[in-house]
């Protein structure tokens, strides 16, 4: 009998990261607000990815804009932007975390949840900021 998978725990970490800047941005509020409403609290890497998002939004989008090319953040899926926010925030706040499993997880996280191509254009667009947030 094979063995059963043992969940990631940062992976689902990040998933939970993912749903929240996504409910932050369908209700119009920010993303700490999305963390304050939740239930039960949300693991510690899941509060620091949302709140850190949220803190860093700014630079992180000014960075994700000067590497996606022909696209503009209006124009980009809600989740891809997402997933794109959670990994260069891990590439530029988190150095612990290799580039590698940066990239990969949040390839994962677009090909999971958002559009057949999003896998490819978050690795490209990662692939570029990675030199820039990775000091």
């Amino acid at each position: 009998m094979p063995p059963i998978p043992r969940p990631d725990e940062r992976s689902d970490a990040r998933e939970r990261a993912l749903y929240l800047l996504y409910e932050a941005h369908s209700k119009g509020i920010a993303p700490v607000d999305a963390l304050a409403l939740q239930v039960l609290e949300p693991d510690a890497l899941t509060t620091e990815l949302v709140s850190g998002v949220g803190e860093h939004r700014e630079r992180l989008d000014a960075a994700i804009a000067g590497r996606a090319k022909g696209w503009t953040l209006e124009r980009m899926p809600v989740i891809d932007l997402n997933v794109l926010r959670i990994a260069s925030y891990e590439l530029a706040e988190r150095p612990d975390v290799p580039v590698a499993v940066v990239l990969d997880e949040a390839v994962e996280l677009a090909k999971r949840f958002s559009t057949d191509d999003s896998g490819r254009f978050v690795n490209g667009v990662l692939s570029a900021l990675a030199g820039d947030l990775r000091t």
